[in-house]
């Protein structure tokens, strides 16, 4: 198990045995190089932790430790965890500000404590089998034991088809579920007991002036890019020439000591290229800057068979292509990079949620006219190969407004709709998302959504994606804008100072405005993605046909083929733009081939094949 997951942590391995339990650690050296190797335990045996991520306040932490008796024998942030948690127990997790999957054992208790950070940064997997509870940061950990069975999960493959992403506790193996974000277990005799240490609670406070809520972020965005630089190796920071990466640049800029790097990715020759941006704010920075150019020419089909492997679950966000390219090539230069990842969830950056307003107001128009109106788009605006096109904003919109508020806001973001959903998986597919949300308060229409985003979105597709990109290539990515105190404090604005009028990120954008180049504050949000429907009609078909097969479908016992086939003929035809669905099916296949995922529980291989055909 510790094997599979060396590429997250090459500096070193490490492994704990004890009666009944056995834990093991792998490391990235990022904080004192020459200690702080894992597993640690305290000089009394009575506690050993096996720890990823980074604890951003660990010399605060240990500060206070110090002053009640702690004698550290290293200056790494895992030793603060081990000790802190002796100290405080799992009261010790909501005193950490910081990123981190961690296990802690107390011999002397047989007892198992796992937690995870807040937003979900980190990664945490678990299976009870037999007796037995498994955990690790991966998946393919798991997939190292044989004795754990490896069934499909309908109800998650359905999710996957809606949202690209399978929203946690579930994964797409029955059996295997995800520690939540904010949440640890404790497994004491055989019995687990799972609790919410933090849950993000929406607050608006109308005292808030544009000012004083100005002055408040530029505060706490300074603190925590500060914190989010500390780091005993080379660092860089993530720059697409947006209003997120560009912001976290100019902090780290006020506080770097020296010159920094910046890594981008580009689209040369695509209407989606952000080449000016980013290369307009690494000189006004004056940084040393590198970028990538992806195009059709490289290694894409190596590159997509590659992280087929890496992604442990499939992710069938296409953005994930272009974080592997802008990982491989950050990490020959650096081994931290910061990354402007939540801002829009934080701040109200998605066009989706004006898309929220719009269907709102439309949903007033009789369901029949608007049944009219999307028939007429698509009979009228040709299908378009860029990436998300007005021709694609709108007739999404317009299906989506057929829909309720909940499952148009998923399918905004996602991909399936219920009757695609339903087709493609015949009696197992195509329900409403609306029972996902059902326990999620917040006040405001707005808010409503960029709650769901946080409980979803977020940690199961950008955070993801991003975790199993870089760390495939042994990098470790920061995201200063979820740092809990930032998160927080925009839970308690008004929702105008996210969005007002159509101008998403209004705060934010303030806050910049004389700090970031005008072009920069002005531009609308591009996205990080690729240009999926052309390369299906042109160096990703063969990919495609060798993949996404008859035979392939049939290994998964739910899928209807002619469904299948119906998308792949209608997009290579030009008939419709089904890119986006046909890259959630060739990653979900390629990762059943790679990891020899088996047909749901009670349905045999014979039975499978009987039933797709």
């Amino acid at each position: 198990m510790g094997q599979t997951l060396v590429h997250r942590g090459p500096d070193q391995q490490g492994f704990f045995a004890d009666a009944g339990v056995s834990l093991a650690g792998v490391r990235l050296k990022i904080i004192d190089l020459a200690g702080g190797d894992q597993p640690i335990a305290t000089d009394d045996g009575r506690a050993v932790v096996v720890f990823n991520g980074e604890i951003y306040n660990h010399g605060e932490l240990r500060q206070q430790l110090e002053t009640r008796g702690h004698r550290f024998r290293s200056h790494c942030d895992t030793e603060v965890v081990l000790r802190a948690f002796v100290e405080w127990d799992t009261g010790c997790f909501a005193r950490m500000r910081g990123m981190f999957a961690a296990a802690l054992w107390q011999p002397g208790e047989r007892r198992l404590v796992l937690a995870r950070d807040r937003l979900g940064i980190k990664p945490l997997y678990l299976a009870e089998h037999a007796g037995t509870l498994y955990f690790a940061s991966e998946l393919k950990a798991l997939f190292a034991c044989a004795e754990l069975p490896r069934p499909l999960n309908p109800r998650a493959l359905d999710l996957f088809l809606a949202l690209n992403y399978v929203p946690q506790p579930d994964t797409l193996v029955a059996g295997i579920t995800k520690l939540s974000p904010g949440e640890f277990l404790e497994w004491r005799g055989g019995l687990i007991r799972r609790e919410r240490y933090w849950r993000l609670s929406f607050s608006p406070d109308p005292r808030w002036t544009l000012n004083s809520a100005k002055e408040a972020l530029d505060h706490l965005l300074r603190d925590a890019v500060r914190e989010h630089l500390v780091a005993d190796v080379p660092l860089g920071v993530w720059s697409s020439g947006g209003l997120d990466s560009s912001t976290i640049l100019h902090y780290a800029a006020e506080t770097a000591g020296s010159r920094l790097k910046t890594f981008s990715v580009s689209f040369r020759g695509r209407s989606f290229d952000e080449t000016p941006y980013f290369r307009q704010v690494a000189e006004q920075y004056a940084t040393e800057h590198h970028e990538f150019d992806l195009n059709p020419e490289v290694e894409l089909a190596d590159a997509i068979g590659r992280f087929a492997y890496y992604s442990d679950e499939p992710s069938a966000d296409a953005g994930a292509l272009p974080v592997w390219f802008l990982s491989r090539m950050t990490r020959r230069h650096v081994t931290v990079a910061l990354a402007g990842d939540g801002g829009d969830e934080v701040f109200g950056g998605y066009v989706t949620y004006l898309a929220d307003r719009y269907a709102r107001w439309m949903r007033s128009t009789p369901a029949p006219l608007r049944k009219l109106a999307l028939a007429a788009a698509h009979r009228l605006l040709p299908v378009s190969d860029d990436k998300i096109s007005f021709e694609y904003k709108v007739k999404r919109l317009l299906e989506g407004s057929l829909l309720s508020a909940e499952d148009a806001h998923f399918f905004w973001n996602g991909t399936g709709s219920p009757a695609q959903r339903a087709a493609l998986l015949p009696g197992a597919g195509g329900g409403s998302l609306e029972p996902l949300v059902r326990p999620l308060r917040a006040p405001g229409y707005l808010n409503r959504f960029v709650l769901i985003d946080h409980h979803f979105y977020l940690p199961d597709d950008i955070l993801y994606k991003v975790d199993r990109m870089s760390m495939a290539h042994s990098l470790e990515v920061r995201p200063p804008f979820l740092d809990h105190r930032v998160v927080e404090f925009a839970a308690s604005l008004p929702e105008s100072f996210k969005i007002r009028g159509g101008t998403l990120k209004f705060l934010l954008r303030q806050l910049m405005k004389g700090k970031l180049p005008p072009p920069i504050l002005r531009r609308a949000k591009m996205g990080f993605d690729v240009p999926a429907h052309d390369w299906f009609r042109g160096p990703l078909r063969p990919l495609l046909r060798d993949t996404v097969t008859e035979a392939a479908a049939a290994v998964t016992g739910v899928f209807s083929w002619p469904a299948v086939e119906g998308l792949i003929a209608d997009h290579l035809s030009r008939r419709r733009n089904y890119g986006y669905h046909l890259w959630g099916l060739l990653t979900l296949f390629l990762w059943m081939r790679q990891w020899k995922i088996q047909a749901p529980a009670g349905l045999s291989r014979a039975t499978a094949g009987a039933t797709s055909g």
